[in-house]
């Protein structure tokens, strides 16, 4: 089995499900904390425990040097009679603590030992080799005794001397280690037991609340799965109660991205059906000619030239049309910049003055500087003027103004002309829309008013059409009057 392949085979093993690889790390930290914390209290507990028994070691010497000073026995009064007797009266008068223990030489030979808790501690007296060390010793000695049995032995040897007897005393003071640090060791099996199943409780409410916090982002898989090319109107559901977190900014933000994918994926139908709709005729009036065309017949060919030409010239004006209202719903249709209302109107009458053999009438101007796209609104107001123009008789008036009322910016052109019927303003915006009454013009793809509503809506506002059939017709783009930039810089 090559490297790789256990490499592959180990990573299958590994837990593959976000809850999982949560609960793995969460068990984890808690563990290593929980070990950390038990080895540091462990340690803690153990230098405390080896600093107690230091201190009362040196304690015992005090004690005993105490006692046996004077050379007097302080249970009789006497004085003592051999370094025996001072030996056994120093043993008796201190009171062994739990795990600690005394014993007696004299001359290197075993004497006695406190006969508090015997059972462990009698092994020091039988152990040569703990003899060895401290029975003979010449000052006070502090060390440490691996004993085979009971472990580690702290003890302090204190040589034992008296006036008018040569022999030559050792009394030992001496803990049991092992024994003594027995409750720490307890105290930290104890925290383990106890670390260890609030590991197992922590992970079973870590799983759940996993599970409750992933649960969005299951909705997000179920609601992926749901969307399809013909229907992309689902969204994933917010969780209630928190409005901040970054679950809920997350499902916000993907539905917001649904929102633009459902838009541009309906903005690019739109398009293919208005491309498909419109340009279907022309193009069938187009082929109709070429197959009956008379090769020989120099004025057929100069006609069915002069038809074709004029077809692919209302074909391009369609697709051009299509493309501005396809590009309308990108972040990237409007160049916003201060513009000079009033001279944009000016500029917009003068260009406008030439469409036709109209009267043109420049009403009113907005002296205010307001962010717009210039151009767009100049092509709104092109738009508007060449339709009023195709539906007025020459030397009909149109006028062109604006004006600047309640906060909101108002381009307009006015009419003279039949005016829109009732039931054609219900739906002149539409696009490829004609309306039913007045002069027709057959080039005209009615996407005109499409555009012109679609320069509005980029910019926050609407298209207002005022008509009394018979009358003429206004048509006013309203946007809100922003005086100062809330447009990034292009």
């Amino acid at each position: 089995m090559t490297e790789r392949t256990r490499t592959t085979r180990w990573r299958r093993m590994l837990p593959t499900t976000a809850r999982t690889r949560i609960i793995g790390w969460v068990l984890l930290l808690v563990m290593a904390a929980l070990g950390i914390v038990t080895l540091a209290t462990w340690l803690l507990l153990k230098s405390s425990i080896n600093a107690r028994m230091d201190e009362a070691l040196r304690v015992e010497v005090e004690e005993f040097g105490e006692l046996s000073a004077p050379g007097v026995n302080p249970r009789t009064g006497a004085p003592f009679a051999g370094i025996d007797e001072v030996i056994h009266e120093a043993i008796a008068y201190n009171i062994a603590r739990p795990n600690e223990k005394f014993l007696g030489y004299v001359d290197g030979v075993y004497r006695t030992q406190s006969r508090q808790e015997p059972g462990a501690t009698e092994v020091l007296a039988k152990d040569q080799a703990f003899r060895q060390r401290v029975a003979s010793v010449t000052e006070p000695t502090e060390g440490r005794y691996e004993h085979p049995e009971a472990g580690e032995v702290r003890y302090l040897a204190i040589p034992v001397s008296l006036d008018g007897d040569d022999s030559r005393g050792v009394i030992v003071a001496a803990y049991l280690g092992d024994a003594e640090r027995e409750a720490a060791d307890n105290a930290a099996r104890m925290m383990l037991l106890v670390g260890s199943v609030t590991v197992v409780l922590a992970a079973g409410a870590a799983w759940l609340l996993a599970g409750r916090i992933l649960h969005p982002l299951n909705d997000v898989v179920d609601t992926a799965r749901t969307i399809t090319d013909t229907d992309m109107s689902q969204r994933i559901p917010m969780r209630r109660g928190g409005e901040r977190d970054e679950i809920n900014e997350l499902v916000a933000t993907l539905n917001g991205m649904l929102d633009r994918i459902e838009a541009g994926v309906a903005a690019q139908r739109r398009f293919i059906d208005d491309a498909g709709h419109e340009l279907r005729t022309p193009i069938t009036i187009v082929r109709g000619h070429l197959e009956v065309l008379d090769p020989a017949d120099p004025e057929d060919i100069t006609a069915t030239v002069a038809l074709v030409d004029d077809e692919l010239t209302r074909m391009n004006r369609i697709v051009t049309d299509l493309l501005v209202l396809a590009h309308s719903e990108q972040p990237t249709f409007l160049q916003p910049e201060y513009t000079d209302v009033a001279v944009l109107t000016e500029d917009a009458f003068v260009k406008l003055s030439r469409l036709a053999e109209r009267n043109f009438v420049l009403e009113t101007t907005a002296n205010v500087t307001a962010v717009l796209d210039p151009q767009r609104i100049t092509q709104a107001l092109v738009a508007l003027a060449d339709n009023a123009s195709r539906f007025t008789e020459p030397g009909g008036r149109i006028g062109i103004g604006s004006q600047l009322s309640g906060g909101w910016l108002r381009f307009w052109v006015s009419d003279s002309g039949p005016g829109v019927s009732p039931e054609d303003q219900a739906r002149i915006f539409d696009r490829f829309a004609r309306g039913s009454g007045g002069r027709q013009v057959g080039e005209g793809a009615g996407l005109g008013l499409s555009i012109v509503r679609a320069i509005a809506v980029a910019h926050g506002g609407d298209v207002l059409l005022d008509s009394v059939q018979g009358r003429g017709a206004t048509f006013t783009i309203t946007i809100p009057a922003v005086l100062e930039d809330r447009w990034p810089a292009s």
